[in-house]
């Protein structure tokens, strides 16, 4: 009864453990139909679809239809004018009317209405700058905003490819990850195979039966999480690139694009002009110094050419087309104006504006050196991890030996089985851990694109 019992169980877990291989063989190996998504092909995706970017490229293309819209201000202004007016109340002045008749005294006045009950008045007037700093710096500052705004673009999209391109390598991280804990499972349950079958002939406790379960189920867990996580990195990419339809996640990564770079040729300067965070400082900075000018050309002279023709009539009552009512009025002439005072204190004006100047180019230096910090930092973290590299593909080609070693001495009957499964697990562990410090390796490279502002070559 109890063999019979016994060889219930063990067909029901082999049962079991035949389906979950099949789990694994599907989920690990990409299925034909299945399509490829490369690093440059997901940033530029991203770039496309989001929806931000697009509103964000849409106001770079309105700031500059209205930086353009101000060289309209050097163009003629004519304006056309019409009133109709009703005056209730005449207006009546003192005139000297001793001046005008000897008859009367020399200091004698008498109060006079001038006007109409009714007047109207029709005509156009032209307005043409010849001379004005303030709208050439005005067209300047928009310049400078137009820069700015896209440069504020331009960090968008960077920082959205740096992110694209994270989860692209946390992906192949998974990936790794779920070889490495295929690995452990079958280990584990080659143990427990073993445990099972001592168990079975009354050479092993249950306690000792159990806690090979549980290594086993731990290592079935832990396969578990991978693919959970790896399929929760894949919606995130989709995500990031505009794929609506995140059901579609069943796609493989591209590992083209994974180099042994040289860390120690590498430059960790940081090149300014790619960097738009550094940049948008700059712009900054010398928008400041457009709008110090602005301000003291409040004071310049301005000078231009203004003209008017049209005509008034004048009638005591409501009779728009009276007849000799209408007198032509036209003049031509130069506008000069000279302010004196604004209303403001330029001194202090301006004494501010040095100050944010000053500003933006101090967060400009450290923001710099951060950049270079990092660079800096991702470059060491890189050789390390290439001396890692190598000390650990040293020790596959050991351990490959060892193993060779420990298989001939099974064979002849002077090793057990159990020890030559523990070096094939220690070997399938350093491989994953191989893996797993390749794409590190990546992280870190990534890193320092980032920080010396060489990110574009991971998309052109």
């Amino acid at each position: 009864m109890n063999i019979e019992h016994s060889t219930k169980r063990t067909n029901k877990v082999s049962v079991s453990w035949c389906i979950f291989i099949l789990l694994l063989a599907v989920v690990s190996h990409p299925a034909k139909g299945q399509g490829s998504l490369t690093l440059s092909k997901a940033i530029k995706d991203a770039f496309l679809n989001r929806k931000n970017i697009q509103a964000g490229r849409a106001d770079l293309s309105i700031r500059k239809l209205q930086t353009d819209a101000l060289y309209r201000k050097y163009w003629p202004q004519l304006s056309a004018e019409y009133t109709y007016l009703y005056n209730p109340i005449l207006q009546t002045s003192i005139l000297p009317i001793g001046v005008f008749n000897p008859s009367y005294p020399a200091d004698a006045t008498k109060s006079v209405q001038f006007g109409t009950k009714w007047s109207q008045t029709a005509g156009v007037t032209l307005n043409q700058p010849l001379f004005d700093v303030s709208i050439n710096r005005q067209i300047k500052e928009g310049k400078l905003q137009d820069r700015i705004a896209a440069a504020a673009q331009a960090q968008t999209e960077y920082e959205l490819a740096y992110t694209v391109a994270q989860v692209y390598i946390d992906i192949l991280l998974q990936e790794a990850k779920i070889r490495s804990a295929i690995a452990d499972t079958n280990r584990t349950w080659v143990s427990y195979q073993l445990l099972q079958n001592k168990f079975d002939q009354k050479r092993l406790l249950k306690s000792e039966l159990n806690k090979g379960k549980i290594n086993h189920n731990n290592a079935v867990q832990q396969y578990r999480n991978a693919v959970a996580q790896l399929i929760e990195d894949k919606v995130y990419l989709l995500f990031l690139i505009g794929q609506n339809n995140i059901e579609q996640f069943d796609f493989a990564v591209d590992t083209s694009f994974i180099k042994n770079e040289i860390a120690a040729t590498m430059d960790t300067q940081p090149i300014v002009a790619n960097i738009p965070e550094l940049q948008q400082l700059q712009l900054k900075g010398e928008l400041i110094g457009v709008q110090t000018k602005t301000e003291k050309a409040k004071y310049l002279p301005t000078l231009g050419l203004k003209g008017y023709l049209g005509a008034n009539q004048y009638t005591n009552n409501f009779d728009p087309t009276a007849a000799n009512s209408w007198f032509g009025l036209s003049y031509v002439g130069i506008d000069l104006k000279y302010p004196l005072l604004t209303g403001d204190d330029r001194r202090k004006k301006i004494e501010q504006l040095r100050l944010q100047s000053a500003q933006y180019y101090q967060q400009k230096e450290d923001r710099t050196a951060q950049y270079y910090k990092d660079a800096l930092v991702a470059k060491i973290k890189m050789e390390q991890m290439l001396s890692e590299l190598k000390t650990q593909e040293e020790n596959i080609g050991l351990n490959e030996e060892s193993i060779s070693v420990y298989q001939a001495r099974l064979s002849e009957g002077q090793e057990s089985a159990s020890s030559l499964n523990l070096e094939e697990a220690n070997l399938q562990k350093l491989e994953a851990e191989y893996q797993n410090n390749r794409m590190q390796y990546q992280l870190y490279f990534l890193d320092y694109l980032k920080a010396t502002g060489r990110m574009e070559q991971l998309w052109k």
